[in-house]
């Protein structure tokens, strides 16, 4: 499961070739270039000559087409368009997305701020308003080049995957497979209960438009003064079409007791600017065992890139796969309970 790292197509992305191809659209650099943390890209700030600063994001080969990357660029232009504080790509010569050496790259404005307080009940309901505004453009249109969040992209896809690629240690082969399809098959069935004592499975959901990986990370926080501040929201590298409920979720952390106040919180702004369809939330555990499965398969998937190994040295062991068995039969418990309430 190891590839040289010379062979690996970001070894190609030098310093130089970052400048370079920023140079090429117009964005002089002094020389002064800092790698951000991503895994899936490789992003990097850049100083210009004149002394603002830019985010160069250079996409991943062949994951994305041209078509699909467009698509993430549109939404994010349509809700900056919309005033919804999102950081967009910016516009040069009269295009968002550029080629320089063999890659395909945007830049966009750099935008400082930290993680928002979660266990701040105003906070979450700011963040929750901002998600229905979010919402709102998203519903306009579905896309059509990216993909839907379904059980097949992100658990029979990815479990089919790690099996045929023989990923996962003997010993724990079977047991992980098991339970990663008794998982899959309570989520297809839609044998999941609610608080209206029915079933609501993903394919009952209305989709739309989503921010897609709406994890803490992923929203950065402003100081407020009287020229603004909150919150705003970067990298919609996995915006695609799904539920609601997916954009809200990865913001609730702690006990049951904790997560019900937050997601009231959360629900408490979303409402004030869109309706929110209760039944959705009977998908949050289905939609969390999912990234469980679909998680595993992208460490594999990437393995071959150098950071890879170094940034999770604990993946693929016989430990770790054991782990993922008994969270997946931890969650095959919690999508049999009800769902939370708020």
């Amino acid at each position: 499961m190891t590839t040289p790292a010379s062979t690996h197509p970001y070894a190609t992305l030098t310093p130089d070739l970052v400048l370079d191809a920023l140079a090429s659209i117009g964005l002089y650099g002094d020389g002064r270039l800092m790698a951000l943390g991503s895994y899936e890209n490789r992003v990097y700030q850049a100083v210009l000559e004149d002394g603002s600063r830019v985010v160069a994001k250079f996409y991943r080969p062949g994951r994305w087409s041209d078509a699909q990357i467009l698509e993430e660029h549109t939404f994010a232009l349509e809700l900056a368009a919309a005033e919804v504080p999102v950081v967009a790509p910016l516009v040069v010569q009269q295009r968002t997305l550029h080629r320089h050496g063999g890659f395909a790259f945007a830049a966009s404005p750099w935008r400082g701020g930290r993680t928002p307080e979660l266990d701040d009940f105003d906070t979450l309901e700011w963040l929750g308003r901002f998600l229905a505004r979010i919402h709102n453009v998203g519903a306009a249109r579905l896309f059509a080049h990216r993909p839907a969040l379904d059980v097949q992209a992100f658990g029979r896809e990815p479990r089919d995957w790690l099996l045929a690629q023989q990923v996962i240690p003997m010993d724990q082969q079977s047991a992980w497979r098991a339970a990663c399809d008794d998982a899959l098959e309570l989520i297809a069935s839609s044998a999941l209960k609610t608080g209206a004592g029915g079933h609501f499975g993903l394919k009952d959901a209305v989709p739309l438009r989503l921010h897609g990986d709406c994890h803490p990370g992923n929203v950065l926080w402003t100081p407020v003064d009287g020229h603004g501040g909150g919150p705003h929201f970067v990298d919609l590298d996995d915006a695609r079409t799904g539920p609601a409920v997916q954009d809200l979720w990865m913001l609730l952390s702690g006990e049951r007791r904790q997560r019900t106040a937050q997601l009231s919180a959360l629900l408490d702004g979303y409402e004030q600017l869109r309706p929110f369809d209760r039944r959705e939330l009977a998908l949050i555990e289905p939609l969390r065992t999912l990234r469980l499965i679909h998680y595993s398969a992208w460490l594999a998937r990437r393995w071959q890139d150098p950071i890879f190994p170094i940034n999770f040295p604990w993946f693929g062991s016989s430990d770790y796969w054991r782990g993922q068995v008994d969270m997946l039969h931890e969650q095959i418990e919690a999508m049999q309970e009800e769902p939370l309430h708020a």
